[in-house]
């Protein structure tokens, strides 16, 4: 992805979350320059990858496949000391767009259709050796209740509305076409999306960023790239000393 997209869709984001009456923390709204400032209080909002995430998974097509991200709260798996004991997030989708197949080995999550659109969901059970079971039928718990669908089947989320997704289950959800673009919560136990990201296809995680323009805002895996102050720290180290 170019910088310059993702900085028009942080800003495209940001419009529409307060549209809804959303507003982020302090430091989404950081400039670089105001990173550098705050450097030595931004331990556990390095260490626990809070912040920004713009990711065309690799594809080349943000468009369809696609998503922006904001880690409001989380911790570190391996220190629970730092951080919060869950995590949370949002995730901003235009109409049309989705997150690929993929599954979480370790963590459970809520997904919340927040506000705007239709959230669009298809679901999969893994096969025994690993994969999606094409076949079958998915139990999936919704808001108190339990819902049974068949695997790879579309169903709606509406407003307010939520799924949760545990470990193995595949999923697939986006923003369903003509209804608008979606902002979508997260509620999980606390994730690492460097190593708990299993996709169908081999898609990386994180955007391969080619930089057209200055960053807006630095993303969550980019800290000590983009701010110069805290390269000699890798953003961990002091969570993990």
């Amino acid at each position: 992805m170019k910088r310059s997209q993702i900085n028009n869709q942080i800003v495209k984001s940001i419009g529409l979350l307060r549209q809804y009456h959303i507003t982020l923390p302090a430091f989404a709204y950081w400039s670089l320059a105001e990173w550098n400032r705050h450097a030595a209080e931004t331990d556990e909002i390095r260490s626990a990858m809070l912040g920004w995430d713009v990711t065309d998974y690799g594809t080349g097509r943000f468009e369809e496949c696609g998503a922006v991200l904001f880690t409001v709260r989380n911790g570190v798996l391996a220190h629970p000391e730092i951080g919060s004991p869950y995590a949370e997030k949002y995730i901003i989708l235009d109409e049309g767009q989705y997150l690929p197949c993929h599954c979480h080995k370790v963590k459970t999550e809520d997904i919340i259709n927040r506000a705007g659109g239709v959230m669009r969901v298809r679901l999969w059970n893994s096969l025994p050796g690993g994969g999606p079971n094409m076949n079958g039928v998915v139990r999936v718990r919704s808001d108190g209740l339990v819902r049974t669908v068949a695997a790879g089947e579309p169903f709606d989320v509406l407003p307010g509305q939520s799924v949760r997704l545990v470990p193995g289950m595949y999923h697939v959800f986006g923003a369903k076409t003509g209804c608008g673009p979606l902002i979508c919560g997260e509620v999980s136990s606390v994730n690492d999306d460097r190593t708990d990201n299993y996709f169908t296809e081999s898609y990386p995680r994180f955007a391969r960023i080619e930089e057209d323009e200055p960053p807006l805002h630095p993303l969550c895996n980019e800290y000590t790239r983009l701010v110069p102050c805290l390269k000699a720290d890798d953003g961990r180290t002091k969570a993990y000393s």
